[in-house]
């Protein structure tokens, strides 16, 4: 639809004729014409410098129509595009650390997962992270929901209209996986009101790191006056690495791992003559210098995004948009501390190529008494990546005994090197018709319609250097499966996971709200679900002649298309609720209590039965690893408050709440007692109380100052599966659910000869936390604190910026994690300075 474009002489014009015909208008509104008068008063007096508006009054959509923040009674955190580029936004890690609500874990660009109110477990050590359960917060790109599991789809952030955090479980208008909140990213549309173009140039250099440069634009051209425009945006950021890849040697330990060790095999199960010769083992050393290179973690985002906007009449559009991005990443973005900061030893590649295609469309009708939003996507995602998986050999039960040691009469122990190459895709189709009723109406609601049918292939290569002379036969998937590449794989690839998952979801959702009162307001919201997933191919064991493999049938493992055929397709259905009352004590003051609930979707497990229970412990006796998991459930329920004092000068929002998490979904990994592969299983219930604060004050003319705060207190109130004892124990904190985050920001304005100049500081705190639910990986991350400050200058259309990011050059451990089998931190970029310069011309 065509909108009025909001000026400050529109919204001065829209008083008047409100007034002239008597219409009321919200509060919201009220308040930004009110601001708008006085900032039009000021203009038209021609010795006097414009000020700046200092607090926002940002439109958001979290209840799927467009409405001010400060109506909407949601716990929503927005940043606007002048926030995003106040503050240097522009990647993943970029805008988390702004939002206190918000956390994260993971290993760099393209692999971290997003927590939202202290919903987290950490990692599991899994490297293929396709079959795990899904994510607990909802990302969106526009209306197009892109979540994946372990492997965030990493969008770039430029000409980017807002970002919206919505914290809190969002499932009856936003479904599975937004349990523990949503993310949502809001791109510029075109706008067939004016040309419009700009660009952005950066240039840094990061201590003891390499540089980094971008440079980002777009342009809008209306093709026809008001009705047909096109927006394009172009982008290319090169961030230069800051982590060493350090010479080292590496060898099999066998005090680490005694299936190395001729000892070990002293217990029957080998003859006893063998063991004086196994005493001489031998021990194959390797060395990486091939591999050796300072500041080699880098990456880069090439991407283009191109839109097209009819508006042929005043109740009716069409938006067409497609967005290409290709992200490359070198190297790790977590270092090993027993090699010193920013040093990491590594034996092969680790590279990381993750490319996508979205093409998203909306199409607008208003009728009489009803507006009609239909929107879809097909998202097309392909990503390959190559890992050191070296660490293995110390800590795989497999590792020594079956691929890197012979069984001779003298033990030989040989290369050690291995690698996991993997290769993912993600198709993902989604259509969704909205019915809303006109907003103005005492009693008003939205009805919806959603299908999702999404498709994710995998396959995952663990490559190991000494297997083709142990005698392995090349491997291959399981012959019958269903197979993304039957092929014989290259000799040395001992295992490999082709899988396919797919799933199907529909959904009926809406929400009705009622105003009891001028004041009061009630708003129900009910979504009902049904899901149907299937899981398909195969996970092959390479073999030897030894244990009885020929070369036409060399391998051995799970067809899942066999296995699981008796409970495939699993399906799944359920209602889920939303009850909201808020208050409007007046046009500053609303305060709202809400009743939410989330939920995510259940899974397969690739192996079911009794645990293997390699070294006999009676814990393990009678663990059984079910076929399948079930959905966790998120209910939420919390007390919150928008206001508005002094004038529109100061902005205090918050909420209280209080999360009850159950059957929470864990994949495991313990290849020693319970299964070969990995497994998920409804492992634990947990209790989430906190507190949020987020406020903003026009503090003078020309200082303004921001705040953020959140406090969770989280704790793990049941475990109610008998793997109880490899997590960490009830009472416990949930894994990386820091207590106390913190954002603060304060920025300086005045003008200089008619140049518009600026200073800013921002301080982020975030709290210690646990880097995971495991026992054997748990530990206490250190707290950490990070201050970044800019000075700039705004030259008409030009602008010029100098920049520190990480002033007092702080190395925070972000994520301690054993991906790899070995201990390693990531953490932040160190110091970095820089200057950008901008154009804007419209």
């Amino acid at each position: 639809m065509k909108m009025l474009r909001k000026t400050k002489v529109n919204y001065a014009v829209c008083i008047a004729m409100a007034a002239a015909v008597d219409v009321p208008l919200a509060f919201a509104d009220i308040q930004e014409t009110q601001q708008a008068t006085e900032q039009v008063a000021e203009e038209t007096q021609p010795t006097k410098k414009p000020k700046r508006a200092a607090i926002e009054l940002i439109e958001v959509t979290a209840t799927r129509r467009a409405q001010s923040i400060q109506s909407v009674p949601i716990s929503v955190t927005a940043l606007s595009e002048r926030a995003l580029k106040e503050n240097n936004i522009s990647k993943f890690d970029d805008y988390i650390e702004m939002i206190p609500s918000a956390s994260m874990g993971g290993r760099g660009p393209g692999q971290s997962d997003v927590y939202i109110r202290g919903l987290a477990l950490g990692h599991n050590g899994i490297t293929g992270t396709e079959f795990t359960p899904a994510p607990t917060v909802g990302l969106y790109l526009d209306d197009m929901p892109i979540s994946a599991t372990g492997r965030n789809l990493d969008v770039y952030v430029t000409d980017v209209e807002r970002l919206e955090v919505l914290a809190g479980p969002q499932g009856t208008l936003f479904g599975a996986s937004a349990q523990a909140g949503a993310l949502r990213i809001i791109t510029n549309k075109p706008d067939s009101g004016g040309f419009d173009a700009g660009f952005e140039l950066d240039y840094s250099q990061t201590k003891g790191g390499d540089d980094s440069t971008s440079i980002e634009g777009f342009v809008n051209i209306p093709i026809i006056e008001d009705e047909l425009a096109v927006r394009i945006t172009a982008y290319n950021d090169k961030q230069g690495g800051y982590i060493d890849n350090v010479y080292s040697t590496f060898t099999l330990d066998p005090t680490i791992n005694p299936n190395a060790n001729p000892d070990f095999f002293n217990n029957g199960d080998v003859e006893q003559g063998l063991k004086d010769q196994w005493v001489d083992a031998t021990y194959t050393e390797i060395d990486n210098e091939e591999f050796v290179e300072d500041d080699f973690n880098d990456s880069e985002y090439i991407g283009v995004r191109f839109g097209v906007s009819w508006e042929p009449t005043t109740d009716f559009s069409i938006l067409l948009q497609h967005t290409h991005q290709d992200l490359d990443v070198d190297g790790v973005f977590d270092y090993d501390p027993t090699l010193g900061e920013m040093n990491v030893a590594r034996f092969d590649d680790d590279r990381l190529e993750d490319s996508f295609d979205l093409t998203s469309w909306t199409i607008e009708k208003q009728l009489e008494y009803v507006d009609i939003v239909y929107t879809g996507g097909y998202l097309d995602r392909d990503i390959y990546q190559t890992v050191d998986y070296i660490g293995y050999n110390n800590s795989g039960a497999f590792a020594a005994d079956y691929y890197t040691c012979t069984y001779t009469e003298v033990r030989q122990c040989l290369d050690p090197s291995k690698r996991f190459v993997g290769q993912v895709t993600n198709e993902r189709l989604t259509h969704e018709i909205r019915f809303s009723s006109p907003y103005d109406k005492p009693v008003r609601g939205v009805l919806g319609l959603f299908y999702d049918d999404q498709t994710i292939t995998h396959d995952g290569e663990y490559d190991y250097a000494a297997a083709p002379e142990l005698g392995f036969f090349q491997n291959r998937p399981n012959v019958g499966s269903t197979a993304n590449n039957p092929d014989f794989r290259e000799p040395g690839v001992t295992f490999i996971n082709d899988l396919t998952r797919e799933e199907q979801q529909t959904a009926i959702f809406g929400e009705l709200a009622w105003d009891i009162t001028d004041k009061l307001t009630a708003t129900a919201g009910l979504r009902y679900y049904e899901l149907e997933a299937t899981f398909l191919g195969s996970s092959a064991f390479a073999n030897t002649s030894v244990f009885g493999a020929t070369e036409d049938f060399p391998d051995y493992g799970r067809n899942y298309d066999v296995s699981l055929a008796d409970i495939s397709p699993l399906k799944q259905d359920g209602t889920i609720t939303k009850f909201t009352l808020d208050y409007q004590f007046s046009k500053d003051i609303l305060v709202y209590a809400t009743y939410s609930e989330g939920y995510r979707a259940g899974g397969f497990n690739r192996l079911s039965g009794p645990a293997i229970n390699t070294n006999n412990l009676p814990e393990f006796e009678d663990f059984v690893v079910p076929d399948t998991y079930e959905s966790d459930e998120v209910v939420n329920m919390e007390l919150g408050w928008k206001t508005t004092f002094n004038n529109g000068n100061l902005k205090i929002n918050g909420a209280i709440y209080k999360i009850d998490w159950d059957n929470i979904q864990v994949a495991i990994l313990d290849s020693a007692n319970i299964l070969q592969l990995t497994f998920t299983d409804n492992v634990a219930d947990a209790e989430i109380l906190g507190i949020e604060l987020d406020a903003a004050w026009t503090a003078t003319d020309n200082l303004t100052l921001f705040a953020a705060v959140s406090n969770n207190h989280s704790e793990i109130t049941d475990l109610v599966s008998g793997i109880s004892f490899t997590l960490a124990p009830e009472g416990s904190e949930l894994a990386l659910s820091p207590e106390l985050n913190y954002s603060l920001r304060g920025r300086y304005d005045w003008t200089v000869k008619n140049v518009d100049a600026y200073g800013q500081v921002t301080l982020q705190y975030t709290d210690e936390s646990y880097s995971s639910m495991y026992i054997d990986a748990r530990e206490k991350q250190d707290s950490y604190t990070l201050v970044n400050a800019s000075v700039g200058a705004n030259f008409d259309e030009w602008g010029v910026e100098l920049y520190v990011d990480n002033l007092t050059d702080e190395i925070a451990e972000k994520y301690i994690n054993t991906i790899d089998d070995i201990r390693r931190v990531t953490t932040n970029r160190p110091r970095t300075i820089g200057m950008r310069v901008s154009y804007a011309f419209n």
